[in-house]
């Protein structure tokens, strides 16, 4: 278990610029993975989704999202005390 938030996306995707966008504008740290310059990273994303879908937002209690909504976000990072 790590305590740091990875989120797993591409530049190309819409809901990735939004969850990133959100995630610095509530000054939250996370480590970005992209995974069009570390494609070898595709199936470490889709192994912990269980799908091919992005982002994958991975928290430091060990649970994820896959393309959530800016309230999952949000509400997860309360529920972590986080924001």
């Amino acid at each position: 278990m790590s305590d740091t938030i990875r989120m797993y996306g591409a530049e190309w995707c819409g809901d990735c610029r939004r969850t990133s966008k959100q995630l610095n504008d509530l000054g939250v740290a996370y480590d970005y993975i992209d995974l069009e310059a570390q494609p070898d990273q595709v199936e470490v994303a889709a192994g912990i989704a269980g799908r091919k879908n992005i982002p994958v937002v991975v928290y430091p209690d060990g649970t994820h999202h896959v393309e959530p909504s800016n309230r999952d976000v949000s509400a997860k990072l309360q529920e972590l005390g986080i924001i």
